[in-house]
């Protein structure tokens, strides 16, 4: 069986991310799956935005200045969604306000908005049905912790969206996705939710989120742990190689031997991962090498082609 193909922040190597017409240009470019993130405004709507914080794709800066909290950042939870419909989506930037990402769109004002889950999940939905698709979603509950600190259950509230749409079933194509094990626990065993889960698996100097050991979990016994409420990981690509950096290491096999997917990200044409030379030599690193089960790409037609062209 073929890997799946999930969008990373939508076609996100040519358009800026986690907009509307990244969505679209994903859902054209062939992605089985679609990733949404989500952080929640002030008054609980589940937005899709990577971040928690609002500068870094918008000008929020200029629209709302002084509303930036004493660390200097504009976090979502303290806007409404009426006052972040306002905001215009530019591509990612560094704090000096250049792009983060030199030769993809310019940083410019496309008066496009950040879109909510809800809205997303029309868009998506419609596209299934006009060009007779079968794009499903897969959905990153962003910094728990945070959301909980500002009186916001970001899990259940993303799962009430989801539930609305008729996503949160058995045989909906749905993927839940998060760093911390507790909420995707508590997905599974309170808020019993028979969508998959897959266990995020980040870098412990990361600090992100604080407290969990990446480490650990990646041990066998850390993966027997997950196997008991996960479907899956989502390993970072370093993560799948040796240290030379494209040797395949023993993480996909022992995911495997405990049952779980492994969906590895970020596949970047223009920010190559491990040790690879060529984006070419890089994916054929990832499936046929590492034997994963899916990926995220910034670049889905690439990946599709690649996809599409192997033999398994």
């Amino acid at each position: 069986m073929k890997p799946i193909l999930i969008a990373h922040r939508g076609a996100s190597g040519y358009l800026p991310e986690h907009t509307l017409p990244a969505v679209v240009a994903a859902h054209v470019m062939g992605a089985d799956y679609i990733e949404q993130d989500i952080v929640l405004s002030r008054d609980a709507i589940p937005l899709v935005l990577h971040d928690i914080y609002l500068e870094t794709t918008t000008d929020v800066a200029v629209k709302f200045p002084g509303r930036n909290r004493s660390d200097g950042r504009f976090y979502a939870v303290d806007f409404d969604l009426e006052e972040i419909k306002t905001l215009s989506v530019h591509e990612r930037v560094k704090p000096s306000g250049t792009a983060v990402f030199e030769g993809r769109f310019p940083v410019v004002d496309m008066a496009l908005r950040v879109p909510t889950l809800a809205e997303e999940i029309t868009l998506i939905t419609g596209l299934n049905r006009s060009r007779h698709g079968s794009a499903g979603y897969y959905v990153e509950m962003k910094a728990p912790a945070f959301h909980w600190d500002a009186g916001l259950d970001i899990a259940a509230i993303t799962l009430e969206v989801l539930s609305q749409a008729g996503l949160n079933t058995r045989d909906a194509p749905v993927f839940l996705q998060c760093f911390d094990p507790s909420t995707l626990r508590y997905l599974k065993n309170e808020l019993r939710t028979p969508l998959p889960l897959i266990q995020l698996i980040g870098e412990n100097d990361w600090n992100d989120p604080p407290g969990i050991d990446f480490e650990a979990l990646r041990t066998d016994h850390g993966l027997q742990e997950i196997a008991g409420f996960a479907k899956g990981i989502g390993p970072w690509i370093p993560q799948l190689f040796e240290e030379d950096g494209v040797t395949p290491g023993r993480l996909v096999g022992a995911a495997h031997d405990h049952g779980l997917l492994v969906h590895t990200y970020t596949l970047r044409a223009d920010n190559l991962e491990a040790g690879f030379q060529t984006f070419e030599g890089l994916q054929t690193g990832v499936f046929s090498g590492a034997n994963v089960d899916g990926v995220f790409s910034d670049f889905p037609d690439l990946t599709r082609q690649f996809i599409d062209a192997m033999g398994r």
